[in-house]
């Protein structure tokens, strides 16, 4: 008799570029989100209510949960040249060296999946343009996850 192989868990991203905070937690409690674990080097940010403590405070208040793993963030070296090229190729290139030397890291945010609803925070709405595009292809190549749904808050307009 064979037993069933457990289904590997679902991972949510999501990115709060033009995102209104109230837009950015509805789209996370819609989902049904219940950890944000953030993977920016340095959990601050310049939109108001993204910094750590503010942002651990809304989740909260939601009765979603926050982790910081700041070794899945990019490192500054990656981020400063990625802010002056805009190459994304080579930005790929030395994150997944990085992400390479992070197997426990990784092991830990897989295990935290498996426990509960949880998506990987960033800055840039597009998944695609973010190192978290990255940290799931990591991750489903280990086979530690299973499907990734990036969800993507409305955009703020800007006029």
């Amino acid at each position: 008799m064979t037993l069933p192989t457990p289904t590997q868990p679902t991972i949510y991203t999501i990115g709060y570029e033009d995102a209104h905070l109230h837009e950015f937690l509805h789209t996370l409690t819609q989902a049904g989100v219940k950890l944000v674990v953030d993977t920016r080097e340095r959990a601050q940010s310049r939109r108001q209510g993204y910094s750590k403590t503010a942002l651990t405070e809304a989740l909260k208040e939601q009765g979603i949960g926050y982790r910081h793993l700041r070794a899945l963030g990019t490192p500054p070296g990656i981020r400063k040249t990625y802010k002056l090229d805009h190459d994304f190729q080579a930005l790929k290139a030395g994150y997944t060296l990085h992400l390479a030397t992070q197997g426990d890291t990784l092991h830990d945010l897989a295990q935290l999946a498996a426990a509960q609803p949880v998506a990987l925070l960033c800055y840039e709405h597009e998944p695609g343009e973010c190192h978290r595009s990255l940290i799931t292809g990591r991750l489903g190549e280990m086979g530690l996850i299973g499907d990734v749904v990036n969800l993507k808050p409305p955009r703020r307009s800007k006029t």
